[in-house]
């Protein structure tokens, strides 16, 4: 194996191509990516870096002094993995011939049919995307935030303390209740209500109002929302569409082992747009997370220079953090099949308590809300139980 194209330049991209250095590998590394920026981190883009409080500088994820002697390929993005010539194409017309492959595409934020064009309407994904809605948000005014998801819940808590009149729109009953639980769902999201963020919950949005500029958001219900600004919060779409014909078998995602190995010899995938088995569960799941990123990527990295001969892994409970209204929210492990959630120290109605999920007597998750040190002890336990 002489040469290894990993395809994605952020978190996971620059994850496995750390990996594939500290593994030994010596060979020609090629590292694609189709936005123009360098690997940066990208939770702090609805928190500090919207708030104006962090600089693109402070985003950068590679370290002082880091080389990794890697061909860096950015603002041009994959458009076909050719698996009898071994090459990724490339829109620009280039083709890099490869021994080995990282898929590290990613997702791409969900967007609102028929609201192309329309100024005043922004998702939030990238760094050109948080550039563009931080200087909307400096002007002031009527924001509306479509998803009451961690993003968009992050982006609500940060107009909030910009001064902006906030509203956050969820169609389902309650907010978060999938990855959290109904029970917790509601806890974590009545933070909205306590700072006086309206929230309005089980209505679906019919569609925008306005010519040039978005001015009111159309409930199904009839009821209109006045909005100078929208951001869409409502998920997010692996990207993959460029692999359609390629052998990579793709179900919500690239379709990975519990080591990113992929249907295809030599080719593996890491981050938001892999769906890895997760032996937990016995499924397959996307893990949209920070940390998934960061480790799993060395799994996978091991499986392709072992040339897929290596053991299947066995991932670590995922884990999850978010920042909301000076509250700090931290989720371990599956609440999906739990049948019992409790409170083992702390009061919801505090907004600072730890909870531990079970699945017939046995911890399977955790979530606290200004617990840290409480919750750093369940995350370890949860993970030497796995």
């Amino acid at each position: 194996m002489r040469t290894v194209a990993v395809v994605g330049a952020s978190l996971a991209g620059l994850s496995a191509a750390r990996a594939l250095r500290k593994r030994g590998y010596d060979g020609r590394l090629v590292v694609i990516g189709d936005e123009p920026h360098r690997p940066y981190d990208r939770p702090p883009l609805s928190k500090e870096f919207l708030a104006g409080t962090l600089g693109e500088g402070d985003l950068a994820l590679e370290r002082d002094g880091e080389e990794l002697q890697a061909e860096w390929v950015l603002g041009t993005r994959a458009t076909a993995l050719d698996r009898d010539r071994r090459a990724v194409r490339l829109a620009d017309g280039r083709e890099i011939r490869t021994d080995g492959v990282v898929l590290a595409t990613g997702a791409a934020a969900r967007t609102l049919p028929g609201t192309d064009g329309l100024a005043g309407v922004h998702t939030l994904r990238t760094l050109d995307d948080a550039r563009a809605l931080r200087d909307e948000l400096a002007l002031g005014g009527r924001l509306v935030v479509i998803g009451g998801g961690f993003i968009g819940a992050e982006v609500a808590s940060t107009a909030y303390a910009l001064g902006l009149d906030v509203t956050v729109i969820e169609a389902a009953p309650t907010p978060l209740a999938g990855p959290l639980g109904a029970d917790m769902g509601a806890v974590v999201s009545a933070l909205h209500t306590d700072h006086g963020v309206r929230l309005l919950c089980g209505v679906g949005v019919k569609g925008l109002s306005g010519e040039r500029r978005v001015d009111a958001v159309l409930l199904e219900d009839g009821r209109t929302v006045p909005a100078d600004i929208v951001v869409v919060g409502v998920g997010a779409r692996p990207c993959v569409d460029w692999l359609h014909g390629s052998g990579v078998a793709l179900d919500n995602g690239v379709t990975c082992g519990s080591d990113g190995r992929t249907s295809l010899a030599q080719v593996v995938a890491v981050g938001d747009c892999a769906n890895w088995y997760d032996p937990h569960t016995g499924t397959h799941r996307r893990v949209e997370h920070w940390t998934g990123a960061l480790e799993r990527p060395d799994a996978a990295v091991a499986t392709l220079l072992a040339h897929g001969a290596s053991e299947p892994g066995t991932p670590r409970p995922p884990y999850f953090w978010s920042d909301q209204y000076g509250v700090k929210i931290q989720f371990v492990g599956h609440a999906a099949g739990a049948d019992s959630v409790t409170v083992e120290e702390g009061r919801t109605d505090e907004r600072s308590f730890l909870a531990v999920y079970r699945r017939a007597g046995t911890p399977v998750a955790a979530l606290g809300m200004n617990q840290p040190r409480l919750f750093t002890r369940w995350r370890k336990q949860l993970a030497a139980t796995s």
